[in-house]
């Protein structure tokens, strides 16, 4: 096995996959306790739909630079998502279905009324669960990967203290000046960004799973927001990792793999809160 994977990290593909996958899946991880403790976890979903709508526009009106007008488009609609949902008459989860089943539905009407390719479910099915898209990314492709992997990190770290407080009192933390708006504007932002790059890497379906496994599993063993997010980290790194090494020996898709992984990580974090008492 060892040989083989050998083998296989001689090719450039291999090893662009591989940084961008750990990358991804280091990212995610730093929204997710922040989307699943606002009770945010489906906007990851949601946005994902979104994204698939824009690659088939993009796709149709053959942009040379598709990533130019995906990354935009989602973020738009992330503005609008968060705009919507604080709406009286369309509240969250309804302005997530909308916007997420709408968007999936253009798309997949776009690219049956458009497409000349004579393998369309597969070009579908590749799109929605990851396949191979990851194994066909150019060198420009991991550098943007990596810089937008950097703002990401940046942008956390830079306003750790203001999302621990919209995180855990957005009220109080309004009421001591703080701009809440301002800040949610920010994370729906960053995951529009980990969306986008995530989508030639698990596919638009599976992308939730990057963010909402590794929050839920620290927080089945951890108790403070600090630790969970740095378990969390690690947690999608290594279940990231055994993913990609997983798949490439086993010859099986590559984002299924790492939401295989990253499910059976879950149930062992279980299993050992359990055996703690901090899975209470």
């Amino acid at each position: 096995m060892i040989q083989t994977l050998a083998e296989y990290f001689s090719y450039p593909f291999v090893r662009y996959a591989f940084i961008v996958g750990v990358l991804i899946a280091f990212c995610s991880s730093l929204l997710g306790v922040t989307l699943v403790l606002k009770r945010f976890s489906f906007i990851g979903d949601g946005l994902s739909h979104v994204a698939f709508g824009a690659l088939a526009i993009a796709t149709v009106m053959d942009f040379s630079n598709q990533m130019a007008f995906i990354l935009p488009a989602t973020i738009l609609c992330a503005v609008l998502l968060l705009r919507t949902g604080q709406n009286t008459r369309i509240r969250g989860d309804a302005a997530v279905a909308m916007i997420s089943v709408g968007a999936l539905a253009v798309g997949y009407l776009v690219m049956n009324l458009t497409s000349s390719s004579s393998n369309l479910a597969g070009d579908v099915c590749s799109t929605l669960f990851g396949s191979t898209s990851i194994l066909t990314l150019t060198k420009t492709e991991v550098w943007m990967s990596a810089v937008l992997s950097m703002i990401v990190v940046v942008i956390f770290v830079l306003f750790y203290n203001k999302l621990f407080a919209v995180t855990f009192d957005e009220n109080f933390a309004k009421a001591t000046g703080t701009k809440t708006d301002a800040y949610n504007l920010l994370i729906a932002v960053v995951i529009a960004i980990i969306i986008v790059l995530a989508m030639n890497w698990v596919g638009s379906l599976l992308i939730s799973a990057l963010v909402i496994f590794p929050a839920l599993a620290a927080m089945r063993v951890f108790r403070s927001f600090f630790s969970v997010t740095v378990c969390s980290a690690i947690f999608a790194v290594v279940c990231a990792v055994l993913g990609i090494l997983i798949s490439i020996a086993a010859e099986t898709p590559v984002g299924a793999t790492i939401v295989a992984a990253d499910i059976a990580g879950f149930f062992i974090f279980w299993i050992i809160g359990h055996a703690l008492g901090t899975d209470q």
